[in-house]
């Protein structure tokens, strides 16, 4: 070993030795600075915890006072508002009683020690003082306070009471002397002014007395004195007049003396133990730092983990493909995403309760993962939606052939419980080659393919093709235009005759929006109106609807207006609202509206659809189920919500005239519906043979091309002017 290494090496430990002993040097003066502070601040709670109970005690006091004077008070009264003393203090025989019950009851009474019945003039009638009868005159014995108490209770007030107390000094000392008025329990007395007898009670404070008031209030000490002695805690006794009678004095407790002096000792010996605290406290340290980084590894992993199904959630996930991305672009293979979102999940969930659902995520989970090779990762990114993910060398004919797969395994009934359910899947397929697209892209294109599988009819596959990146951005500005197009009024409204079966007259008609799109023409209903429900416009679309087509109904006060609903405004609590804003504006009459629902909002929401149907029918509208006999078409819908029309289904109507089962099933569907007492409109009617066939089946309403399509307002107007012509020109024919 060299000097130089031996050197550093010396060196080395002399700045270690040097560093503990700063360290220990620097912990003396922080155990010495603790020490100070504590005791010091330990002085001032104990101080501060003297001038409390010292203020208690003179607050204790001074209530003790008070409460003495009270007790006397309410034993005056309860002596003096008595009907036996009113009779017999008044009575010219009555010297018996009074001296029985006040006199003699003032020996050994820990109320009273002194009775005193007096006239209007304060002279003394009976005078008792520990059960002996008084020699001398009250002024001789009592201070003038007393004369101001008795003219207190004498010129009481009709609505005051007739009594008085305060302190009074006596030959004797002290005394609380109470003055009142003997009188009946109800404070009448039938005995004229200046023959008025009055009660005084008198209690001293003698040794005993404070003895127990120090007693009962834990006041160590207590004692009377005079007025001019020097005290630190007092409460001063004065009389009526103002006058300084004496003051009760204590020895103060000093809690806080006796606290400081017992927790002093404790208190150096705790900070005794500090340094091996701290000790202590680096071990725990340290060994609860190696602790939190196990768990903060295990919290990382759970924040990662959905808890339901176990299996990794939306930021697992992304961790996931990550990792995946960075390992394709590496080893120049492919990551696959597969984005799944489950069919008929919630119609599950409404119908058997969120436990049933719960399971079926459980059960769902626990097949894919079977399915799924061993290294892929599978998640859980929603409430019905999962993802897989994995490397392969291929493209995507092992993503497809999973898929086939998954989506044969959901087409299987499942057992939940006690219950099977039958669901399917939409699934999304997007791939980065070579680790190209990162995790956010990949991802996105992954939901945007299970979106258009939904939309194509779900149970099924697609894979992403850039295509679909131009149908979202025509999709996004077909939004705009139409949310511009609501705002600025750019929609009209078309009208369909609604015709009677019998008479062949129009007595109402459907509002049809329709939007002539600017720069690329007529749009569709079917196309703007899905956007308007997945957008969230639909409430306003449909609000427009309504107000239009009912400003619009004034004109012919004969029709009735039909206005179609969409399930995003029946999903509103605030639709009925709406509805009735739209009919006082419009100044319509409410029996003419009626509101058409389609039944797949029904089937999904039972309870809410009833309650929308209620609040709607209380405004007078008439609601009608449409699309009648399309898909899930029960009569059990007609008895529960209670429609006040339902319109048959134009599938239903189109091969009546060639196919028997369809007569069949038109016949049997409107008699059922009859037998509710509901009338029936059927629709796509298109010929005059079909008219006659639902007419016969017993349809009241029609309505199809054959009556006329969809056509503007005014046409509408036009057809009402001749009816009503043609009405004018038959009652003039029958009148000549």
């Amino acid at each position: 070993m060299t000097a130089i290494s031996r050197g550093r090496k010396k060196v080395a430990g002399v700045g270690r030795h040097v560093t503990v002993v700063g360290v220990l040097f620097s912990f003396a003066v922080v155990v010495a600075v603790v020490t100070i502070m504590v005791l010091t601040a330990l002085g001032r709670v104990a101080e501060k915890s003297n001038v409390l109970d010292d203020e208690r005690s003179r607050e204790t006091m001074s209530g003790a006072l008070k409460t003495f004077e009270a007790q006397l008070g309410a034993t005056l009264n309860d002596y003096a508002a008595w009907d036996d003393a009113a009779t017999n203090v008044y009575a010219a025989d009555g010297m018996g009683w009074t001296i029985s019950n006040y006199g003699d009851m003032s020996v050994n009474s820990s109320l009273f020690d002194m009775a005193i019945v007096v006239d209007d003039d304060m002279k003394a009638i009976m005078a008792y003082r520990d059960g002996k009868p008084m020699v001398g005159a009250l002024d001789d014995f009592f201070s003038p306070a007393l004369g101001t108490l008795f003219n207190k209770a004498k010129i009481a007030g009709p609505q005051d009471i007739p009594e008085a107390t305060g302190f009074v000094a006596t030959k004797s000392g002290i005394a609380m002397v109470g003055a009142a008025l003997v009188r009946k329990k109800s404070g009448v007395l039938d005995v004229p002014p200046g023959k008025h007898r009055y009660l005084i009670f008198a209690r001293h404070l003698n040794a005993s007395k404070i003895s127990e008031l120090g007693t009962i209030y834990v006041i160590d000490g207590l004692q009377l004195v005079a007025a001019d002695r020097a005290a630190a805690f007092s409460v001063g006794i004065s009389d009526a007049r103002g006058t300084s009678l004496g003051k009760l004095i204590w020895v103060s407790r000093a809690p806080g003396d006796i606290g400081y002096g017992e927790v002093r000792p404790m208190v150096v010996q705790a900070i005794g133990l500090v340094g091996l605290f701290f000790v202590v406290l680096l071990i725990i340290g340290w060994l609860t730092g190696q602790r939190l980084k196990a768990e903060e590894v295990n919290a990382r992993e759970e924040a990662h983990r959905d808890r339901l199904s176990g299996l990794l959630n939306r930021d697992g996930l992304g961790v996931a493909v990550d990792g995946f991305v960075s390992e394709a672009a590496q080893t120049q293979r492919n990551v696959l995403i597969l984005y799944l979102d489950l069919d008929g999940f919630k119609e599950v969930n409404d119908a058997y309760g969120h436990g049933t659902g719960d399971q079926l995520i459980r059960a769902v989970a626990a097949g894919l993962q079977v399915l799924i090779p061993s290294d892929a990762v599978l998640a859980r990114i929603g409430g019905d939606e999962f993802a897989i993910v994995f490397l392969s060398d291929s493209e995507q004919a092992v993503a497809l052939q999973l898929s086939e797969q998954i989506l044969d395994f959901l087409a299987e009934p499942l057992e939940i419980g006690r219950r099977v359910v039958v669901i399917g899947a939409s699934i999304g397929i997007a791939m980065s080659a070579r680790g190209a697209v990162d995790r956010e892209e990949l991802v996105r294109r992954a939901d945007l393919a299970m979106y258009k599988a939904k939309e194509a009819g779900r149970a099924r596959m697609t894979l992403y093709d850039p295509a679909m990146d131009t149908d979202r951005a025509e999709r996004n500005a077909l939004e705009l235009d139409l949310r511009m197009a609501i705002e600025g009024g750019d929609l009209t409204i078309a009208y369909q005759p609604l015709i009677d079966a019998a008479t062949h007259a129009m007595t109402g008609v459907e509002a049809l929006v329709r939007w002539n799109r600017p720069g690329h023409g007529p749009i569709s209903p079917e196309v703007f109106i899905p956007v308007a429900e997945t957008s969230g416009l639909i409430e306003a679309l449909g609000l427009f609807v309504l107000r239009k087509a009912c400003e619009t109904a004034k004109l012919w006060p004969e029709l009735r207006i039909s206005v179609n609903v969409s399930p995003g405004q029946f999903r509103n609590p605030a639709f009925a609202d709406y509805v009735r804003y739209v009919l006082k504006q419009t100044e319509v009459e409410a029996k003419r509206v009626t509101l058409e629902v389609t039944e797949g909002y029904m089937i999904q929401n039972p309870q809410r659809t009833r309650q929308a149907i209620e609040r709607l029918k209380a405004l007078g509208v008439k609601v009608a189920l449409d699309d009648f006999g399309s898909g899930f078409s029960s009569i059990g819908y007609l008895r529960q919500f209670g429609f006040d029309r339902i319109k048959i289904d134009r599938s239903l109507v189109m091969d009546i005239l060639e196919s028997d089962r369809q007569r069949e099933m038109l016949q049997a569907t409107v008699a059922l519906a009859r037998s509710l007492d509901i009338p029936v409109t059927a629709e796509g009617i298109e010929t005059e043979q079909q008219a006659i066939a639902v007419r016969l089946f017993g349809c009241d309403t029609l309505q199809g091309y054959f009556f006329g399509r969809p056509m503007p307002a005014d046409q509408i107007t036009q057809r009402v002017m001749e009816a009503r012509a043609s009405m004018a020109s038959t009652r003039r024919t029958s009148a000549a």
